[in-house]
């Protein structure tokens, strides 16, 4: 029978590794009897390099009430006792520590870095590189902070759950010569039904002085789109998910949508008068003032900014491909993990989880994903541990650009580059974490790698 068929198809092991459930693809292009494992190394020896950081952080995860400016007053999970959780700004090229400790978060928790491409071991994923931390227990974060840019943080054990309330914040690289500018992050969440700008709930106002730089750099935790019109002067994108985005002319008008997890850069000089910052169907927002008591203007959403046509190609797309892979994002009717409710599943290729494909890679090829959306939703997909360079849009060549977090709404079809630089087993997932948590997930794995850590209801560790 067709449903006792499907219910046993959906059922969930207590205990499984990152890359046991589905079907190992290969790829398109790999020649036959290419298919085969090497003997390698565990992601548990993937760490980050010793010696003396140049920057400590800790991070304590524990149960806070938080009073917004509102004066309302909401339970929350936080990082040091705030939402969100510590500003952490670093340099381009530190040996950054950061220590993790688990206060009183029952569930268990862990640190992802959003965007930054760091050894395998210190991604924070729980079952897939880490073991989650319990209560009283701690973990030790080790990276190079490579490349300058905007990232952000958040726990990746039942992320759905804690990051919605509380566990993230922002994580920024400043150039080693950093310029000379006002550098303001707008930090967007949704805190228990409220919408919040960093950690208030109304429509912040900070001055700046006139003729200044400013780069505001916009950060999306939610886990759907937020569109951002800036009002008052014209603006510059010069970076998208950590990685610049040169050539670009100024923008009037234009609504800048930021995807689940993505992070835009902005950049302008301040003018005389006040600039408004607005999120699209909220009351936050922020005001940069020069002071002198003219008025604010009002924040009017335009067309979308269309990064596939803006500025200049990021780089050539590769003349070669080792390995092409199809990500086809759908639904279909079954169940899931083994629960008793039909309902319409997410597939990637027609396969719903625990079932998706896995997809291996290895060391040193260059791999092409072409993505495509037949499921009537957007999908915000996020590659872990790389860079994706988007270089076609519906079949036709775009101005490339860099994403790590790349938004696929229904319809569409992109195809991006990924070059296999950064050896592990990666979480492949769409950023709207209700989806990942119901399935809409998989994994990128490089030949050689294992990974000792297990996911299930027996081991504790649960990621999405």
């Amino acid at each position: 029978m067709w449903l006792a068929r499907a219910w046993n198809a959906s059922r969930v092991p207590s205990s499984f590794g990152a890359l046991e459930l589905g079907t190992a693809d290969f790829g398109r292009g790999v020649p036959s009897g290419a298919h085969h494992h090497t003997h390698g190394v565990g992601v548990d020896a993937l760490h980050g390099p010793s010696g003396k950081p140049d920057v400590r952080v800790q991070l304590v995860a524990e149960h806070a009430d938080v009073t917004l400016p509102s004066g309302k007053r909401i339970e929350a999970l936080t990082f040091n006792g705030r939402v969100p959780g510590p500003e952490l700004r670093v340099r381009e090229g530190d040996l950054v520590e950061v220590a993790l400790d688990n206060r009183d978060v029952r569930e268990g928790v862990s640190i992802h870095w959003h965007g930054v491409d760091l050894p395998n071991a210190e991604d924070g994923v729980s079952g897939v590189t880490q073991d989650t931390v319990r209560p009283g227990g701690s973990y030790v974060y080790r990276f190079r902070a490579s490349i300058a840019g905007t990232y952000w943080y958040h726990s990746h054990q039942h992320s759905s759950e804690e990051v919605e309330r509380g566990l993230y914040g922002a994580f920024v690289v400043e150039p080693r010569a950093a310029p000379r500018v006002v550098d303001v992050i707008a930090l967007a969440h949704t805190l228990n039904g409220r919408a919040l700008l960093g950690s208030s709930d109304g429509e912040q106002h900070r001055h700046v002085p006139a003729g200044v730089a400013v780069r505001l750099r916009l950060v999306n935790s939610d886990s759907t789109i937020t569109s951002f019109a800036l009002a008052g002067t014209s603006f510059r994108v010069v970076a998208i998910d950590g990685r610049e985005k040169r050539g670009g002319g100024p923008l009037t008008g234009v609504t800048v949508p930021v995807p689940a997890g993505g992070r835009y850069d902005l950049a302008f000089r301040m003018p005389p008068t006040p600039v408004r910052l607005a999120l699209h169907d909220e009351a936050v927002g922020m005001v940069l003032d020069p002071g002198g008591g003219a008025p604010v203007p009002t924040a009017r959403f335009g067309p979308s900014f269309d990064p596939g046509t803006y500025g200049v190609a990021a780089a050539p797309v590769p003349a070669h491909f080792d390995r092409r892979f199809r990500v086809d994002l759908g639904r279909r009717i079954g169940f899931f993990g083994g629960g008793l409710k039909l309902a319409r599943q997410w597939t990637i290729n027609g396969k719903t989880y625990p079932h998706m494909p896995m997809y291996m890679v290895r060391a040193g090829e260059t791999v092409e994903f072409d993505f495509s959306n037949r499921s009537g939703i957007a999908h915000p997909m996020h590659l872990h541990g790389h860079h994706m360079l988007v270089f076609a849009r519906d079949g036709r060549r775009v101005r490339s650009w860099w994403v790590d977090t790349l938004e696929v709404n229904p319809g569409e079809r992109y195809s991006v580059a990924v070059f296999a630089k950064n050896p592990g087993v990666w979480m492949f997932h769409c950023h709207n974490l209700p989806h990942a948590a119901h399935g809409l997930v998989t994994h990128v794995g490089y030949d050689g790698v294992t990974t000792p850590f297990r996911m299930g209801s027996a081991t504790g560790n649960d990621p999405e």
